[in-house]
């Protein structure tokens, strides 16, 4: 780490994140997936119909940023507000840096951080600390560490934000077997919760991760994306399934959980089942939050 807080090592065991993180098809992917989330979602902060609990001058830290998609809204939403992501790809920050000036946004700036290591930030710097599907990289021993860095950084009665999920539900054959692949091959990577490589498991055990990290008035909100044929979900779900079964297949074929011409024929198959008149499926998240005692 270089003194600017920087991560700029690229050893495997400095990133865990199950995608090529430099893979420019990666980057797409995450832009497209950015706006799909927050727009299924309800917004930025649909926990608080009343507006985010922002003050002027107020910070946020935005983990594992990616291309930067919701924490670029939350600035020009917020224009008072500073708002500052971190991610480890030198490239996406790069990205998110040069779409904050095309924006014209002087409030937000990107750093190049390992949010599995200590962070570059004084204590009790930010007002509200978001996260967004880290399950593609963190390790369960690595959240108690997470969440303790975040407790250090957040000013008394900020606000700690995570959002999670599993993986959707169809009524495809081949897409849930893909499904149960990619849970396994997470399960032997050591980067799963569940109990028998069937799920991810991060969803029901974060809220008392949360907890336990010494959070208070933990609270949960589910959200649904509806991606059946027909719906206004099902075309943004199915380009983000495309794209990500083709950059999930190294991390498939490592973990030894199928062959590429295996994988191949089982993706096919899916995209077939998937673009029948009565395919149906729903992908539902989990944010929790909860505040920094005072």
């Amino acid at each position: 780490m270089d003194p600017t807080g920087k991560n700029n090592t690229r050893e495997e065991d400095q990133n865990s994140y199950v995608i090529d993180s430099e893979n420019a098809g990666e980057l797409a992917r995450l832009m497209h997936q950015d706006q799909m989330l927050t727009r299924g979602m309800g917004g930025l902060f649909p926990e608080f119909p009343e507006g985010a609990p922002l003050p002027a001058g107020g910070r946020v830290l935005d983990l594992a940023c990616g291309p930067g998609g919701w924490a670029l809204e939350v600035a020009f939403a917020y224009p008072n507000v500073e708002v500052i992501g971190v991610d480890i790809s030198q490239a996406v920050i790069e990205y998110a840096n040069a779409q904050a000036w095309s924006r014209g946004l002087e409030n937000i700036h990107f750093q190049v951080m390992n949010v599995m290591q200590p962070l570059a930030f004084p204590d009790a710097s930010f007002d509200l600390i978001n996260g967004r599907l880290l399950l593609g990289f963190m390790l369960p021993e690595a959240w108690p560490k997470l969440l303790a860095e975040c407790r250090r950084l957040l000013k008394p009665g900020g606000i700690i934000r995570l959002t999670e999920s599993e993986s959707g539900l169809t009524t495809s054959p081949a897409a849930e077997r893909f499904n149960a692949l990619l849970a396994e091959a997470l399960k032997k990577a050591g980067q799963s919760f569940s109990a028998d490589g069937r799920h991810i498991g991060i969803t029901p055990v974060l809220p008392r991760l949360v907890r336990q990290a010494g959070f208070e008035e933990v609270k949960l909100r589910a959200s649904a994306i509806e991606c059946s044929m027909g719906t206004e979900g099902y075309y943004p779900m199915l380009k983000d399934w495309l794209m990500l079964q083709e950059l999930i297949q190294p991390f498939l074929i490592k973990m030894g959980v199928a062959t590429g011409e295996e994988l191949g024929r089982l993706i096919q198959q899916a995209t077939a089942e998937m673009q029948q008149e009565d395919f149906c499926g729903l992908y539902t998240l989990l944010t929790v939050w909860g505040r920094k005692p005072q």
